[in-house]
Formats: C-alpha cells, structure tokens, sequence
C-alpha cells in the first residue's frame, strides 16, 4: 500500500491512497479489488459485483471470489447460478447432472424428471357406422382421454389418447328424409283442412243469426198494420138500433 494515505476520499472510501484507490470503506458498503492489468484498485460498492459474494466482519465488509464455475454464489460453496456449459444442482456446478434428473437447458439446472400423465377414459359412444346410428348390425364405438401432464424430456411418453372397438346393435331401419317429409305434408294439409271446415261452420252460423234477427225485424214492423185493420172494421161493422 502506497504510504500516501487521504481522509478525503471519493465513491464511499473511508480511506483511501493515490495509488491504490480504496483502502477502506465507509459503512454499509463492500470493498472489493478490481484489476486494471497488471494493477488492483480498491473500490467500494453497495453490493458486490458478479462472480463475487460478500461476507460482513465487525472491521470491514469484503467481496470474495465465487468458484470459477460460478456466475453468482450466495458463498464460496453456494453457488446460485453457473457459467456457460455447467447445470446448477444444489448449489454446485456440474458437467453433468446426477442419476434420476435431468438437464433444463432453459434454465440451465437439474431438475426431476417428469412423466407424462392422462385422465381416466371416457364412457363409451354410441355404436356408430359411417356417422349413422341405424340401419346396420355391426359398428364401432370410441372412448377417449385427456393427457394431463406433458413429459420431460427423459420422461415417459403419453399414451393413445383414443380408443375404438367393434360393437354390434339391434339392427333397425332409419327413417327416411322423403317419408317423414310427406308425414309432416299430410298433417300440414289436415291441419288446414280442419281450419277451414271449422271456418266455414262459423260462417254458416253467422248467416243464420243474421236471417233469424232480419226475420224478428219483419215481424215487428207488420204487427202495428194488422191491428189498425181490425180497428177499422170494427168502425165499419153494422150497429144494433132495435132498440
């Protein structure tokens, strides 16, 4: 350490040389050496740099060296994640990962291996035959499943996700289109057929009110005549003067 020691450092320095940077750091903060070529440089920083991991003494606050293996390390043993080419297990840095796991190149770190795994069969569809229901003996019917969980890539593959099998039905006609068409043809022309007898009753009972009320109507106006006639022969009748 260059003797020329100053109390009035720059960047957190509590102390520092001309020379060799930081010598020590203000508290709170890591001191940790930087080499600029053949030189190292004390610097003091809030958190330590990666590859390098802080440990916290009563004096000073230090920034270590990870592994060589190691990106950034939680201590000298810990490793949190690894350089280029190694697979994080357990805080160490491997080449290769253990028995019973496998290697995430996404993440870079070894984790379990998963199997693929699917849901309990469907009940079985109806006995089908070239998507008709009817009008054969023997058919096929099909059931499937969902797959649940995707394998690894060590994992266990997925199985069949259907299934089919041959079946046999009571044997029944299907109805033909053109038959069911001249049924609802038939009951459509008796529907009107009906309406129209039931429109013609109505009229023939409207006409018929009419005649009754228009006959009253006669009947009234030529009772008022006939009485006037009597009166008038009574007039013209013979009177008894034996008297």
């Amino acid at each position: 350490v260059h003797p020329n020691v100053s109390q009035g450092c720059q960047g957190g320095c509590a102390t520092c040389s001309d020379y060799n940077g930081c010598l020590s750091c203000k508290p709170r903060l890591f001191f940790v050496l930087e080499r600029i070529g053949m030189k190292q440089i004390g610097v003091c920083l809030s958190s330590c740099p990666s590859g390098y991991y802080g440990t916290r003494y009563p004096d000073i606050n230090k920034c270590a060296k990870c592994k060589a293996d190691c990106d950034t390390c939680f201590t000298k043993n810990f490793c949190t994640k690894c350089k280029s080419g190694f697979y994080l297990y357990s805080g160490k840095c491997l080449e290769k990962c253990p028995d019973g796991l496998e290697a995430n190149n996404h993440t870079m770190e070894c984790t379990s291996i998963v199997h693929c795994e699917a849901s309990e069969w469907s009940p079985w569809s109806p006995c089908t035959k070239k998507g008709k229901t009817c009008g054969f003996k023997r058919g096929n019917e099909v059931r499937v499943r969902e797959i649940v969980q995707h394998p690894s890539a060590k994992g266990n593959p997925c199985p069949a996700t259907s299934e089919s099998r041959k079946c046999i039905v009571q044997r029944k006609r299907c109805q033909k289109e053109g038959k069911g068409k001249k049924n609802r043809e038939e009951k459509r022309k008796k529907s009107n057929k009906d309406e129209s007898k039931e429109t013609r009753q109505e009229s023939k009972g409207r006409a018929a009110r009419r005649q009754n009320r228009e006959q009253r109507e006669n009947n009234n106006k030529t009772q008022p005549k006939k009485r006037k006639a009597s009166n008038k022969e009574q007039d013209l009748a013979p009177v008894d003067t034996a008297h």
